[in-house]
């Protein structure tokens, strides 16, 4: 698939079949974001994958729990990929405060991109997870306060149907793309 059709088959995908989702193809995902570029080398991420349904749904309901039920459709996603970031070591925290900066951020979201396209080329359906209660995840987890969640991805075989139906709600209230115009200048 051109890297072009492929950006553009990918979208935020809300609705799973239940199938599972392979381990081979889950790994092959995770390898592409371990292969990303990081600030200084710094590989700040670190990928917990969560296939096994009942402790997808422990996890799914501490993510879900409180003011966080907007995001209430991961209980429903076969995969969740709980991302963990290492803040960095004094060098990446000295860079991060001269330029206002949080680079362990940036590669997370690198390396994020690769993994959802790598799924996306393999027929599998991924949504970043930006509204969770990271401190509920963290306590089932085990993660220690020096290691944030800066996200969740969920992650399983689209139910194209919805998709369809989506993307065509989208579209009718006006939801396209903003145009290459629009986007950018030349100087």
């Amino acid at each position: 698939m051109e890297f072009s059709e492929l950006v553009k088959k990918r979208y935020s995908c809300r609705k799973y079949l239940s199938d599972p989702v392979e381990r081979e193809k889950i790994e092959q995902c995770i390898e592409s974001a371990r292969l990303a570029p990081s600030a200084s080398n710094s590989q700040p991420w670190n990928f917990i994958v969560i296939d096994d349904p009942e402790k997808l749904v422990t996890i799914a309901d501490a993510a879900v729990s409180g003011i966080f039920g907007a995001t209430k459709f991961i209980k429903k996603a076969p995969v969740l990929i709980v991302v963990t970031a290492d803040k960095g070591s004094f060098v990446m925290k000295a860079g991060n405060f001269v330029r206002d900066t949080t680079f362990y951020l940036m590669d997370i979201g690198i390396a994020c991109e690769h993994l959802v396209l790598q799924a996306t080329e393999m027929g599998i359906g991924t949504c970043y997870i930006g509204w969770f209660n990271e401190k509920s995840v963290k306590k089932e987890l085990r993660i220690g306060k020096s290691m944030d969640i800066p996200l969740i991805i969920a992650m399983g075989y689209p139910n194209e149907n919805h998709h369809s139906d989506q993307l065509a709600r989208r579209l009718a209230k006006g939801g396209a793309r903003k145009s290459l115009t629009e986007t950018m200048k030349y100087l």
